[in-house]
């Protein structure tokens, strides 16, 4: 085997100056143990990255580097590799997750090797191995363990392991398996009900430089137009409001910002790097579907899917669709799935965990992804996304882009090659949906599957059932699953704000039944979101703001409080109501005495009381009254659905009614009267006369 050894130390010293700290070192195997977390050795390269051919020369590069706080040395660095074969993934995992140095591959190469007299303290020395296929002892396609250590006296001290993958033609040819990879743009809510008035001010700082939005829009620009993106249209609706002045909640008030360019750079270059890929319109808000399902809120679901459709269509994709549900951490139960089935938007498919859709029995192979779940509106697709393929996306432990993309290379290689496997299967790649990706690793991976002979990358779509399908058991809802939800405590509050901002839209609505869009659906649907489950008391928070918000504009529309007067023991007395809000309202008014013995309330007209945007309306109420004084009705606003607006009011009614004997006296003072009169004008008639005739007498002597 052919070596070459290249020593390229970052510290400039002279190994002969080192020689007596070198000789003067124990060799023993406490200072080995010592130097093994410090020590390390990486694999920086494999060129190429899949072998075709026996003979292809394979170029490994890499580094050594010492950060013991000690000079080390004389040490060794080997090529270690095995002839033998993966035959399942579940030992890949195990090879790849083993820190234990006494299992590694066990073929040490004698060739493949480098020394290293001496490494100083922050030394760093490259090495460069080559070697054949054929030389490693590969003689069929399949996926090989490979590794390089470090070494002294023997001894391991530190170590990098990583896959191989030997592809030469085969007979019959390995089956091309579809892959399909969704990726999530999704992030939590930032405002509260003021379409200007941001409870934090995070986006901003996530659009630039290595922020997370910024990485995001990195990997669209370059990723293959087969990628299907899940957008949550909230988000788009934030960095919109942020293109013009907004303000962010402070401790002492708020904060007033400028607006922000970069949003809509952003959300431009979103538009334009999307505009030919698939992209799935998340429901509004991103709501917890499986919580809202168990808690009584079966209307936002579906309201939520509606107006996240809109919103994705008008600010990122005219073709953004809706029929493609990605619950919460991928996980759902029957009562979700069924309040999915019957939405508006006609959700047909749902993208799912693997431990929520697992197969039944279990088996040995990679499933297909590609199932199909029952709902009560029927049959439904469940797509089950392969969580070490997805985790690759999206790494948990410390790696590199060259390692996660071996494994990549070696995990659908193996795939391809699982046993009992002639037809070709879909895989489906799905990274948390809150993801933070690191854009050289993701597009290093896209572009590795676009051109892996046994791969071909498709749209989510396009993935359906086949003669390739394993059977699954029903969805597997846990009771962890049930405790990650939003709770019934945190969603209390929340129905209520949400029945009350529903009332500010009936009271416009001019036939009864028909559900009028309220102008806090969107904040409402922000409440439900799950990025709340990890954080109630930030959802708290802005749910008190979004139910001040709806109080004030239920409290638009009130009653004129002032007293009313019914003069006589009975009439109308005037009900009057004031419209602030700047369009019609519609609204009935149920009048309830307080005293019936006192007064009486005849029947309200049946027909609604319109109101002018502005203006103020009247309703006139009979009333019938057995004594004066003062008397209290209870007064309802009612929307044309009969539900209650707005708090009852109480008002005072004086009434100047008359008692029946007050009727009595009343009467014979009249009767008193008139024959007072009738005997004065009798009277009078009578001295009238009795003046003419003696005026006669006069007259007749003279």
């Amino acid at each position: 085997m052919r070596v070459i050894r290249k020593i390229a130390l970052l510290a400039v010293m002279s190994v002969a100056s080192l020689a007596p700290m070198v000789a003067a070192a124990p060799n023993s195997a406490a200072t080995v143990e010592a130097a093994r977390e410090t020590l390390s050795v990486s694999i920086t390269s494999i060129t190429p990255q899949v072998t075709r051919s026996p003979t292809d020369e394979i170029k490994f590069t890499g580094t050594v580097r010492n950060d013991t706080g000690t000079a080390l040395g004389p040490l060794r660095v080997r090529l270690r590799y095995t002839s033998e074969r993966f035959y399942d993934r579940a030992s890949m995992a195990a090879y790849q997750s083993d820190q234990n140095n006494a299992t590694l591959p066990g073929n040490v190469s004698r060739t493949s090797a480098m020394d290293i007299p001496a490494l100083a303290v922050g030394g760093q020395a490259t090495w460069t191995f080559t070697a054949t296929p054929i030389q490693l002892g590969y003689r069929a396609f399949g996926v090989y363990r490979i590794a390089v250590d470090v070494s002294q006296n023997e001894v391991p001290i530190s170590a990098q392991r990583t896959f191989l993958t030997h592809a030469p033609p085969t007979t019959p040819k390995l089956p091309r398996n579809k892959l399909a990879v969704a990726l999530p743009v999704i992030d939590q809510p930032h405002r509260g009900s003021d379409e200007t008035l941001f409870v934090d001010d995070k986006l901003s700082q996530s659009l630039s430089g290595k922020g997370r939005l910024a990485d995001l829009a990195r990997i669209a620009q370059t990723a293959p137009k087969s990628v299907t993106w899940f957008v949550e249209p909230s988000l788009l609706d934030d960095l919109k409001a942020m293109t013009k002045g907004y303000h962010v909640k402070t401790k002492n008030g708020t904060e007033g910002k400028p607006a922000n360019d970069t949003a809509g750079t952003w959300l431009s270059t979103m538009s334009t790097a999307l505009a030919s890929s698939p992209v799935i319109a998340t429901p509004y808000g991103d709501p917890d579907v499986a919580a809202l399902a168990h808690q009584g809120l079966d209307a936002q679901p579906g309201r939520a899917i509606e107006l996240g459709g809109q919103t994705a269509r008008a600010l990122l994709n005219r073709n953004a669709q809706t029929s493609i549900n990605w619950p919460p951490a991928g996980v759902l139960d029957a009562d979700a799935l069924d309040l999915l089935s019957v939405s508006p938007g006609k959700v047909t498919t749902v993208l799912l965990n693997s431990t929520n859709l697992p197969p039944q029995p279990p088996v040995a192979h990679t499933p297909d992804a590609a199932a199909t779940v029952d709902s009560v509106a029927g049959p439904i697709k469940a797509l089950v996304a392969d969580a070490e393929l997805s985790r690759l996306f999206e790494p948990t432990a410390p790696t590199t882009v060259l390692l996660s993309t071996q494994r990549f290379i070696a995990e659908t290689a193996m795939i391809a090659a699982e046993a009992g496997q002639v037809e070709p299967r879909s895989l489906v790649v799905a990274p948390s949906r809150r993801w933070d990706p690191n854009p050289t690793l993701v597009t290093s991976l896209l572009k590795t599957a676009d051109k892996l002979p046994w791969l071909s990358l498709t749209k989510l779509e396009s993935i359906k059932p086949s003669k390739a399908a394993t059977p699954r058991a029903e969805l597997t809802y846990t009771e962890q699953d049930r405790k990650e939800e939003l709770s019934a405590k945190y969603l209390a509050p929340v129905k209520e704000v949400a029945t009350q901002a529903q009332l500010t839209a009936s009271v416009t609505a001019s036939v009864a039944g028909t559900r009028t869009p309220s102008a806090f659906d969107a904040a409402v649907l922000r409440l439900t979101s799950s990025a709340w489950r990890n954080n109630t008391r930030a959802g708290r928070a802005v749910t008190k703001l979004v139910g001040t918000a709806v109080d004030e504009r239920i409290d638009k529309i009130q009653i004129t409080d002032a007293p009313r007067t019914l003069a006589g023991s009975n009439g109308v007395v005037p009900i009057s109501v004031k419209n602030s809000l700047d369009k019609p309202v519609t609204l009935y008014i149920d009048v309830k005495s307080n005293d019936r013995r006192r007064l009486q309330i005849q029947p309200v007209p049946p027909d609604p009381l319109v109101i002018g945007g502005n203006q103020s309306g009247t309703l006139q109420v009979k009333m019938d009254a057995s004594t004066s004084g003062d008397a209290t009705v209870t007064v309802q606003l009612r929307t044309i659905d009969g539900l209650p607006y707005g708090k009852p009011e109480r008002l005072t009614i004086r009434t100047t009614g008359y008692t029946g004997i007050a009727l009595v006296i009343v009467g014979a003072a009249l009767t008193v009267m008139l024959a007072a009169v009738v005997t004065r004008i009798l009277r009078r008639r009578s001295e009238r006369r009795l003046a003419r005739a003696g005026k006669s007498r006069e007259s007749e002597t003279v």
